[in-house]
Parts: structure tokens; C-alpha cells; sequence
């Protein structure tokens, strides 16, 4: 097990670049096994996640190269179904929830998709109905192993049809646009995901040949063809780390230019850091948050505490409410904090609470922050990262924070952030990695 030992309190000052999108990765990475040519895709961060995707696809069959960092060539010509069912396949795919996306591609090609209960985020309950449910509404026969709390699904062949989506679930929506494209006949998927990383699959689709309408919305159209190309793909910037590298500017006092930001996909979210006070300048595709002593957060305009809640895109993504949560104990004045989609993403906040922040966890799905403008500092103390996203933020909260903190099982942190503890340190923060 690894940790952090960070010693806060030092303004940071410098550029970032943030890494390729990790959530668009693993749904493009899933999306080469629909076809036997070869695809080739750029800015893949190389995080733990994505790295043991990779090797799941490689153990199946794919040839994988690594041309420079982040530049990999993927050609599923050569899959070994039967593999599916193996002991090491079940190892690999149940330490990683991003594995399930593997099921629409193999379904849509090979006609059958397994999958055990996968892994990832302890963070409440992440029910995988939606997937299911649109396969068998394409005309796959489901079945669940609960001996091996096993997953599978079996066609000879999907046929298109309506289906009306109970949650606009991103990974569902994924899974469901990958095997409708080799489906036969028309395919109409409403109340469809449209975040930017669901856009980029389905550009990336359409390049190998896939006709799909109503990209950007949350009605798809999806017209079956018989078979995909390759083609070329690159990433989008991160939008998740983007928004960390903001909230750290802000915690830390910091001058800090993120480069290359694809501003034009980042939706709400620089609307919503505006809201807490903190300022922004864009130059370019570049972010820039100037050092400020004090950012003070909003009201709604009846004068009541500004509530701050996930949604679907366009709404804000869950991912940052933790980066939102952190920043905002800070801040002057009070904010709402309402997780809706999981019911234990705000536990973290106990290990604030210790560092001296004033929070009221109202129940698993809000929290009211009560911000300490500066006045009082965070203090170091020893914690745990119990996920991606908080795990972040506690880094940014102790990077802020006087005297030393320590932070255990930094493995959830690499999940998802590339040698964040080097990017970190070349701007100035001090960070050992033990």
C-alpha cells in the first residue's frame, strides 16, 4: 500500500496540462473490439484504470502497441470468446467496473457478452439495469450466475427497436449505442447520456463507419451496419481533472495557467467555480486562476444559501462535488451540497471535519458547508482516500492545510490521476511519495 506525505501551506505557482479524458478512454478502448482493423488513439492517459483495461482487451485477443506515451494501436482480429469464462478473465474484469463496457462490443460482433460484477468506486449503490435491459430490448436472452455473481448475454443476432431509458446512465448509454451499431434495422435510444465523452464515442463510431443522428442530444439514431473499419481517434482533455486544478488554485491561494483546457466541453463547470468567487481568465484554449486571498460564494437571488447538485449533462458531473465540497470550506459564506446519485460519495467528509472544517452532513446525499474564509486554516492529519474523486480532494485539502498530512491507499488516487504527486510538485507543492 502507498501514500502521500504532504506538507501544506505553499502557494503553488506554474502550468498544468491536464491528461486525456479517463472516462472517455475506457468507453473508446471498449469500442475497438467491434472491429478486426486497426484503430489508433491519442492522449490516453496512462492511469491504473485504463492500463488494466488494456491488459483485459490484450488477454482476449487484442494486439495492443504502445507507439509514444499516451499513443496506442488496438486490432481485435484474433478475440478468443471462451476466454470470457475463465478464472483470470474474472480476476481482471471484477477489479474494474469500467470492464462492463466491454459487453455492448462483444455482444454486437460475437453475440455474447459476460461480465462479473465489477469493481470500482465504494460509493453507494450502481445498478447496471439500464444495460441489461437494453440488450434484452434488442433481442439478447440475459442471465445471471449468482453462484458466480456473473453477468451474460446472448444473441445471434440484436435486432434495432425503441427503447426509453429509465436513467440517462453514460456507461449504459455506452454499452447500448455500441452493440445497436452492427444491430439490424433502426435503433432509437431516448433519454440517452450526451455527455462530451458519450459525443466522442460516437464520433469515433461514425469514423469506423457507424450511422448514428441526434449526437450532442438524448435521442440517438442508430441505423445497424454490417461491419466497422478502423480509423484514428484522439482524446479530449480531461474535464475532471480541470476542474481539480481549478478548486487547487482556489484551496491554495496559487497562480496557476491550465493549458489546453477544451474550454468549449467544460459546460457549467467554469460557471460553477465563478459562483464560489473564484476568478478565471481564458487565454486561448488556456485557463488561467490568478492568486486570490479570499473568494466569497454566492446566493441564490432571494438571498437563500446557493445549493450546488449533480445532474446530467448538461448539469454539473458528479465527479467534481467533491472538488466543490473541499474548496468551499475556504470560502466565504455557506453552501448546499447535494449529491443525488450516490449515497456514500460524502462520507469523506468526517476526515475534513478533523482537519477542522465546519460541515453538516445533513444525510448520505447532502452536506451544508460553512466557510471559514482563511480565517482558519485546515490542519494536517493522517487519512485514507476512500475513492478517485475524494481522494483528490483530500490531497487538495491537505495541500492547503498547515503542518503534515498523510494520506494511505493512494492507489485510488492513481486510479484515475497520472503522476499527480510529480505534476504537483513542479509548480511547488511538496509531496513524498512513500
Amino acid at each position: 500500500m502507498a501514500r502521500f506525505i504532504i506538507e501544506g501551506g505553499n502557494p503553488l505557482h506554474g502550468e498544468l496540462s491536464p491528461q486525456g479524458a479517463k472516462n472517455e478512454a475506457l468507453q473508446v478502448i471498449c469500442a475497438t473490439l467491434l472491429t478486426s482493423q486497426k484503430i489508433t488513439i491519442s492522449n490516453i492517459p496512462e492511469i491504473s484504470d485504463v492500463l488494466k483495461l488494456i491488459e483485459i482487451l490484450r488477454f482476449l485477443g487484442t494486439s495492443v502497441e504502445r507507439l509514444a506515451k499516451g499513443v496506442y494501436t488496438f486490432q481485435s482480429e484474433s478475440i478468443q470468446i471462451d476466454l470470457l469464462k475463465s478464472e483470470q478473465f474474472f480476476a481482471q474484469a471484477g477489479n474494474l467496473r469500467g470492464s462492463l463496457m466491454i459487453v455492448g462490443p462483444m455482444l454486437g460482433r460475437f453475440g455474447i457478452g459476460i461480465i462479473p460484477q465489477p469493481g470500482g468506486d465504494k460509493i453507494g449503490r450502481r445498478r447496471l439495469d439500464t444495460h441489461f435491459r437494453g440488450f434484452e430490448a434488442l433481442g439478447a436472452k440475459f442471465t445471471f450466475d449468482e453462484a458466480e455473481s456473473s453477468y451474460r448475454v446472448e444473441a445471434k443476432q440484436l435486432k434495432g427497436c425503441y427503447m426509453l431509458l429509465d436513467e440517462a446512465s453514460v456507461t449504459g448509454t455506452a454499452n447500448l449505442v455500441m452493440a445497436a451499431t452492427l444491430a439490424t434495422g433502426t435503433t432509437t435510444i431516448y433519454n440517452a447520456a450526451c455527455e462530451p465523452y458519450l459525443q466522442q464515442l460516437c464520433k469515433m463510431l461514425i469514423s469506423m463507419g457507424a450511422n448514428i443522428q441526434g449526437v450532442g442530444s438524448n435521442l440517438l439514431t442508430i441505423h445497424g451496419v454490417s461491419s466497422l473499419t478502423g480509423c484514428n481517434h484522439l482524446l479530449l482533455p480531461d474535464m475532471i481533472e480541470v476542474g481539480s486544478f481549478i478548486g487547487l488554485a482556489a484551496m491554495t491561494g496559487s497562480d496557476i495557467t491550465i493549458r489546453n483546457v477544451g474550454f468549449d466541453q467544460l459546460g457549467i463547470i467554469p460557471e460553477s467555480f465563478r459562483r464560489f468567487g473564484i476568478q478565471m481568465n481564458l487565454k486561448g484554449d488556456d485557463l488561467h486562476i490568478p492568486s486570490q486571498e479570499h473568494y466569497e460564494i454566492e446566493s441564490f437571488i432571494d438571498g437563500s444559501i446557493l445549493t450546488v447538485a449533480d445532474a446530467p449533462w448538461p448539469g454539473l458531473t458528479p465527479d467534481l462535488l467533491s472538488i466543490f465540497l473541499v474548496i468551499a470550506t475556504q470560502a466565504r459564506g455557506s453552501v448546499l451540497i447535494h449529491q443525488k446519485m450516490f449515497e456514500s460519495r460524502l462520507f469523506f467528509v468526517d476526515r475534513l471535519i478533523d482537519m477542522g472544517a465546519k460541515i453538516i452532513l445533513c444525510d448520505p446525499h447532502r452536506a451544508t458547508v460553512i466557510g471559514l474564509d482563511k480565517t482558519h486554516q485546515l490542519r494536517g492529519i493522517r487519512m485514507s482516500s476512500p475513492d478517485i474523486r475524494a481522494g483528490v480532494a483530500l490531497l487538495i485539502a491537505a495541500l492547503s492545510a498547515t503542518g503534515k498530512s498523510t494520506i494511505d491507499y493512494i492507489e485510488q488516487i492513481d486510479r484515475g490521476y497520472e503522476n499527480i504527486d510529480f505534476r504537483l510538485n513542479a509548480i511547488g507543492a511538496k509531496i513524498i511519495r512513500e
